[in-house]
């Protein structure tokens, strides 16, 4: 069996381990020791893919293995990993793994949860490896279907209106993105749906013009893409904190994942002459959702506007198509990804203590739970870029490259990018002194617990990831860069 592979089986094999447990503690040590599992088999697919590429190994891509399914489309099942899809591996390895310990006192339908946090799992890992259109596109609809039960069931406040919502709004990106792949697959004259060869081949630029619109805003919903972001804000909202981490730490991601992997790559022509047009929405996005969190009052929306805003920055550096740039909207996923993670787990963990999530009700909060206090400070300063953090590095790079254009439209809409910095300063030191200093809200509140062990476990893992892409970036950012060169060099022919 291929390596990459272990990524997919894992989840279902917690999934059978789920089926057989009886009791909570069976439930709880079936679902660390997988998310355990998979977080080492990320830190090993880490170290092997540098090791082969300190040994020479040039390959596009590593580790590649291909299955026939259904000869008459040549549709295979394809893994195979860069740099890129190595980072992202690792991303959903440390999200799973700290959201299994967010979830430790899940208060009903334990064994329930875990087995559609597991299928969510599997569809995320299962598209991160995927180099086949169509095996992609299914493991996407997979980490798509949990999400409705996963909020309806387990969520809280609007949720069945929320999960409708998030459903019907990814599905109608899914048949966008359906059209697109079938458009490629049909219209390349290549008769396959693997991502190199596609590359390879020449799709006309009069049919890339139509299908790049429909890959991109296809996967663009999913990525919080305006005006298709409204499902984001309520999705995150009543989602349970371990689904909000990874749907907001990992799920999100695979939009802007996919834009790069598959709209650019696969139709680099229409990339340049139709990127100006996005560039516009999702600059759109970057400032709209950094001023649509300071008016909030609920911790879950602020912290979801945040990512319609971060997760735009994501986009909108992928259209500048340049290796700077590009480089910053990786790690920009990466840090985003852990950040907001830490984020929702510890809105959850307050949540769970104070029964609010009303900023006007909390108050006072470092002096009662220190450890949580000290972490969503944290959280705060990697959001809004403090050097030594994963969030100033990768916003660095992405204004950077940005600003290398030399035309006007460009500069001008990156230094309307660049203000959400200040935007994200002002929501985020408002609410840190709202909600942990100062005289405390509630005199219930003095009662309070600080974090136990399993929570300590997830947050101060996510923070470990913070700090050490801020401190040490050069060996992920180098790992990036060399798998970026092929796009580059087709988005420039």
């Amino acid at each position: 069996m291929n390596f990459l592979s272990l990524f997919v089986l894992v989840p279902v094999l917690m999934m059978g381990g789920l089926f057989l447990a009886k009791t909570l503690k069976q439930i709880r040590v079936v679902a660390a020791t997988g998310a355990s599992l998979l977080l080492a088999l990320a830190v090993g697919l880490v170290f092997a893919y540098l090791g082969e590429r300190a040994a020479g190994n040039t390959a596009e891509m590593l580790f590649t293995a291909k299955s026939l399914w259904y000869a008459p489309l040549h549709i295979y099942y394809s893994v195979g990993v860069d740099g890129i899809s190595v980072a992202m591996l690792l991303l959903s390895a440390i999200i799973v793994f700290t959201g299994v310990f967010a979830s430790w006192s899940m208060g009903f339908l334990e064994k329930e949860f875990f087995l559609w946090f597991c299928l969510l799992s599997t569809g995320v890992f299962g598209f991160f490896i995927s180099i086949d259109l169509f095996t992609m596109f299914m493991y996407y609809e997979i980490a798509l279907i949990p999400m409705y039960l996963l909020i309806g069931v387990w969520g809280s406040g609007r949720k069945e209106y929320a999960a409708m919502k998030l459903t019907l709004m990814l599905m109608a990106g899914s048949a966008l993105l359906l059209l697109g792949i079938l458009g490629i697959y049909f219209l390349s004259g290549e008769s396959s749906m693997n991502l190199l060869e596609l590359a390879r081949a020449y799709i006309p630029a009069e049919t890339q013009y139509w299908l790049f619109p429909l890959v991109f805003v296809g996967f663009g919903v999913l990525g919080a893409l305006f005006p298709f972001h409204t499902w984001s804000p309520d999705g995150h909202a009543s989602a349970p904190t371990a689904v909000s981490m990874l749907h907001a730490g990992v799920l999100m991601k695979l939009g802007g994942y996919g834009c790069f992997r598959v709209a650019i790559f696969l139709m680099p022509e229409a990339a340049n002459e139709l990127a100006w047009i996005f560039i516009i929405l999702t600059g759109i996005s970057v400032v709209y959702g950094a001023y649509s969190a300071i008016v909030q009052t609920d911790l879950k929306y602020i912290n979801a506007y945040s990512s319609v805003s971060h997760c735009g920055l994501v986009l909108f550096a992928i259209l500048m198509l340049n290796q700077t740039a590009m480089n910053g909207a990786i790690l920009q996923m990466l840090s985003h990804g852990l950040m907001t993670a830490l984020f929702f787990a510890l809105i959850g963990m307050i949540y769970g203590r104070t029964h609010t999530r009303d900023i006007r009700e909390l108050g006072g909060l470092m002096k009662v739970m220190p450890f949580l206090g000290v972490c969503y400070v944290i959280a705060g300063l990697a959001s809004l870029g403090l050097p030594g953090l994963s969030g100033f590095v990768a916003e660095m790079k992405i204004f950077v490259g940005s600003f290398m254009h030399a035309d006007t439209f460009h500069r001008v809409f990156t230094l309307v990018a660049c203000t959400s910095i200040v935007i994200t300063a002002v929501y985020i030191l408002r609410v840190v002194g709202k909600i942990l200093y100062g005289t405390v809200a509630d005199e219930h509140h003095l009662t309070l617990s600080d974090a136990n062990w399993y929570e300590r476990t997830s947050t101060i893992v996510l923070i470990l990831a913070i700090a050490g892409i801020g401190l040490a970036p050069l060996w992920l950012s180098d790992m990036i860069d060399g798998s970026l060169l092929p796009i580059i060099q087709n988005v420039k022919l």
